[in-house]
């Protein structure tokens, strides 16, 4: 018996030992059930959906295109570097094209559309990102600048950029970002919550964010999907720029898409723990203390603490 026969015999005594054929048996029937009920009973014949780990791939290339002697590979010599980006970046956006294409053919199908466009349209759009990564890149140097300026542990940029969690969630951050703004809001999303779990820092695709932006040691940061911050702006761990409530439709549904978290004007500093809920405008300047809860306006240069943040009134609320 040669070693492909034996490997077999074991598998299917391992599979015989642990009731393997049964609990396939009953995933399947889980499985059918699902899609019976949800109306997804149409054979497809491969993958639906975006992957995980090959949008991790290609964000983890597209880092290294963006700061390729420090995010790229470790044998990357100066004299290589732009072959590096060209040849590594070509590769990001095929593997790119193939995601995105998954994402548009399944949002065609749910709308009832062809997706005869879908591979063109994929095309457009990872052309269009390719095209914004220069911009980009200068604009994430004003967020390393920023880091390193704001932290007095820091020795230098390239401290920053390689060791801090915040750095490494706008990175991913602003390529979801215009994903999310080119029509691809799925794959935005992935590349967000792989962020997610790698920094601890939680940042809706769809949230706007000036450039400049820093958030110090990060763990437990919330940003949500209509938030809005400006250029210089600073936060600590454990800030929620949170929805105050959810409104909901005649159906009881809740409405998508509607503006719900806080505006955040130029150079204001959040520090550690607040919590910022609903459509309110912080306004330029001002500087909101550790555990502080807010559900108003601030004006602009204001200074609030868990002492004072009760005493602001309706006089105090910014025009809209």
């Amino acid at each position: 018996m040669n070693d492909r026969a034996k490997s077999w015999l074991n598998l299917a005594s391992h599979q015989q030992s642990w009731g393997i054929e049964s609990i396939v048996r009953e995933l399947r029937g889980a499985r059918q059930a699902w899609r019976q009920a949800h109306g997804r009973t149409r054979e497809l014949g491969g993958r639906e959906f975006p992957a995980r780990d090959a949008l991790r791939d290609i964000a983890n290339a597209l880092c290294g295109v963006l700061f390729p002697m420090r995010l790229g590979p470790p044998e990357l010599s100066e004299s290589s570097e732009d072959f590096y980006v060209g040849h590594t970046l070509a590769q990001a956006l095929d593997a790119l094209v193939r995601q995105l294409q998954l994402e548009l053919s399944y949002s065609a199908r749910l709308q009832g559309l062809s997706d005869s466009r879908s591979e063109t349209q994929a095309v457009a759009i990872a052309k269009g990102l390719a095209t914004a990564l220069p911009a980009l890149r200068r604009v994430l140097d004003a967020d390393v600048h920023a880091a390193y300026l704001g932290d007095p542990a820091a020795r230098s940029v390239d401290e920053v950029l390689l060791c801090y969690p915040g750095i490494t969630a706008i990175i991913y951050h602003r390529l979801a970002h215009y994903l999310y703004r080119a029509g691809v809001p799925l794959v935005a999303r992935i590349l967000a919550e792989i962020a997610h779990s790698e920094t601890g820092i939680d940042i809706h695709p769809g949230a706007q964010i000036g450039k400049g932006f820093f958030i110090d040691h990060g763990t437990g940061v919330v940003i949500g999907e209509t938030a809005v911050i400006g250029e210089r702006v600073r936060l600590y761990q454990a800030v929620t720029l949170g929805a105050k409530r959810f409104n909901s439709d005649a159906d009881g549904k809740l409405e998508k898409g509607q503006p719900r978290h806080p505006i955040v004007e130029d150079d204001v500093v959040i520090y550690a723990g607040a919590t910022l809920l609903g459509r309110i405008t912080i306004g330029q300047g001002a500087t909101i203390g550790g555990n502080v809860w807010l559900t108003r306006d601030v004006l602009p240069g204001s200074h609030i603490t868990q002492a004072n943040s009760q005493n602001i009134t309706g006089t105090q609320h910014l025009a809209r």
